[in-house]
């Protein structure tokens, strides 16, 4: 196996990483990747918030896991007490737009004050580097057109979960122009904020209720049909790695005290990768027969945005960064590993990761040099 200690120029080598809900479907594949470059992560979680748990499917001993809620001020007290922490990576949230038309305060109690405590911590440790702060495209006023928004749209969110990210972005200006403003970097703080935004990510590990492929898989393991809502909503898929391979570009930028990375930053695919839940449908079932799937006429659904596009080109020409494997790249790789889990019981992450490396090398990706 290839070493990946070099990867982002290794900086990530020995440094103490705080990985806020590590124990989700994006945090475990960052610990293990972090792990795998010889970082010292600390996990920090509530729960495990699905079983099964693709954390535990890798066997935990990755990271040190502590159990805390990040709305809870004394818990994160006590992590950053206990560990000299480099950087944080804050992906801790709840994630699911129809949990939140049902739970709207847990959703705004978590996603809202649970950054800003987060970042009020990160704020009175001086040794703490920046933080890299995930939350997601539906954090944009989406009026459904055919144009992709970038970062200088204006926060909105029809539904809890969504107007909780616009929120939570508008705490993370707030913080970096009140207490880490560019100008004072140097002077008054030494402290980089970014955050980063990407759209629909499918991978192996995620057993979230209501998301598209683990609905799909979890029928597909039963024999049965999964029920889909909105089969004809158009959004930009993609691998997980890639919006990890982002955040990562900008933990390495952080770590080296580069202020210009201090701003929102959208990954996802190339513009013309989109495609309607109908076509992924399709491609799944034609990588595991298993697969299969009716449409329900349902009636008074939640409102879910049916098109949404993220423009990338901020991240391409000033990060220099740049997605590894298409659309039909990521479904595969996606249903291989549901596939060989179910009917084998096989893990493929740290397969389809070095892959990813491997692929990334040959396009010469700027965090592989």
């Amino acid at each position: 196996m290839e070493s990946m200690v070099n990867l982002f120029k290794g900086v990530y080598k020995n440094k103490t990483v705080l990985l806020t809900g590590n124990s989700g479907f994006k945090g475990s594949w960052l610990s293990y990747w972090l792990s795998k470059m010889e970082a010292n992560v600390v996990g920090f979680s509530k729960d495990f918030p699905t079983q099964p748990s693709h954390l535990r499917s890798l066997g935990e001993p990755h990271s040190n896991f502590v159990v805390g809620d990040i709305c809870n001020q004394n818990d994160l007290k006590d992590v950053f007490n206990k560990h000299k922490i480099d950087i944080v990576f804050h992906l801790a949230a709840q994630s699911l737009v129809r949990y939140s038309y049902k739970n709207p305060l847990e959703t705004f109690q978590t996603n809202i004050i649970g950054t800003a405590n987060i970042l009020e911590n990160c704020k009175q440790y001086s040794g703490v580097k920046g933080i890299v702060v995930v939350t997601s495209d539906k954090c944009y006023e989406n009026f459904e057109d055919d144009r992709a928004y970038n970062e200088n749209d204006r926060m909105g969110g029809y539904d809890p979960y969504s107007a909780s990210k616009g929120c939570a972005e508008l705490i993370n200006n707030s913080f970096r122009h009140s207490y880490f403003s560019k100008n004072n970097f140097g002077v008054q703080h030494s402290f980089v904020l970014a955050s980063g935004r990407a759209g629909n990510v499918i991978g192996g590990g995620d057993w979230s209720d209501d998301r598209l492929i683990p609905d799909l898989v979890k029928k597909a393991a039963e024999k049965l049909p999964a029920k889909i809502r909105n089969p004809y909503s158009t959004r930009p898929w993609q691998h997980l790695l890639e919006p990890l391979s982002g955040y990562l570009l900008l933990g390495q930028k952080i770590i080296e005290g580069d202020i210009s990375v201090s701003d929102g930053w959208n990954f996802g695919p190339a513009n013309n990768e989109t495609l309607s839940v109908f076509d992924v449908l399709n491609k799944a079932s034609k990588v595991w027969p298993a697969i299969s799937f009716e449409i329900p006429s349902e009636q008074n659904v939640l409102h879910e945005a049916k098109l949404l596009r993220l423009d990338c080109t901020k991240a391409n020409t000033q990060l220099n960064w740049k997605p590894v494997w298409n659309t039909n790249e990521a479904i595969h790789k996606t249903i291989v590993w549901y596939k060989d889990f179910y009917e084998s019981g096989k893990i493929n992450t740290e397969m389809d990761l070095q892959n990813y490396v491997s692929d990334a090398k040959k396009l010469n990706c700027i965090w592989t040099k």
